[in-house]
């Protein structure tokens, strides 16, 4: 059995694991749980009713957090000659193509996000085997399929992200750090849990929203209420 340390004693009295919080009451628990020595990220976890296994079970979506997530997302943009220059202006922390299809190839994948055209799928398919595993293969989806490219790449900076329920029924997401306010984290928790609760696949039966828990990195999972999304 794990022996728990101090601190994880400490912040686990805090918590009453038999009751559920809201976002808010549950957001200022995390970021009174929280020791870590650094600035942790605030993660929420969705479990949902439905069989991932199913293509008409299937969640995934985009959500613009209104106050991003914290994180400086480095972006590359695989994009033709002429959509570089709108690509960089938006902030984009890589820009090209052919150069850097090669440089994945060989196993470089240092970039969370990649932005591309409908144009030049065709040569990033080939790609799939290590963006895919990691999460990085760009989806129309997700908007990272796009003659948009400034837009998106835009978007991607301010705090749009994607999300996708896993094998196991479960969405997890960032939505925050321990520096923000609570209500900032509350907020972003909300705008996640209210996309979600718009993409309920027609096939879904039964309850939907499982359950709900906010955590930091290596904090105190809190159970957040989730009869006021029903």
């Amino acid at each position: 059995m794990t022996k728990l340390s101090k601190n994880r004693k400490a912040s686990e009295s805090k918590v009453n694991f038999d009751s559920a919080y809201s976002t808010m009451e549950a957001a200022k628990l995390v970021k009174e749980t929280s020791t870590e020595k650094f600035d942790a990220s605030i993660d929420l976890a969705v479990k949902l009713g439905v069989d991932p296994r199913q293509a008409n079970q299937m969640v995934r979506g985009v959500v613009a957090l209104p106050h991003g997530t914290g994180k400086d997302l480095k972006v590359l943009a695989l994009v033709t000659a002429d959509k570089e220059e709108e690509a960089k202006e938006a902030g984009a922390d890589f820009v090209g193509l052919d150069e850097y299809i090669e440089k994945i190839k060989s196993g470089w994948t240092d970039i969370d996000v990649i932005i591309t055209m409908p144009s030049v799928m065709g040569k990033i398919g080939a790609l799939g085997r290590v963006l895919g595993p990691r999460g990085l293969m760009p989806n129309p989806k997700s908007g990272t399929v796009t003659l948009e490219v400034g837009k998106a790449v835009a978007d991607v900076k301010k705090g749009k992200i994607d999300f996708k329920v896993d094998k196991f029924g479960i969405i997890h997401a960032s939505v925050g750090k321990v520096s923000f306010d609570a209500e900032k984290i509350s907020e972003n928790a909300d705008e996640l849990l209210q996309t979600i609760m718009k993409l309920k696949p027609t096939s879904s039966k039964g309850v939907y929203i499982q359950s709900i828990a906010l955590s930091s990195t290596m904090g105190v999972g809190v159970a957040v209420e989730s009869k006021s999304l029903i």
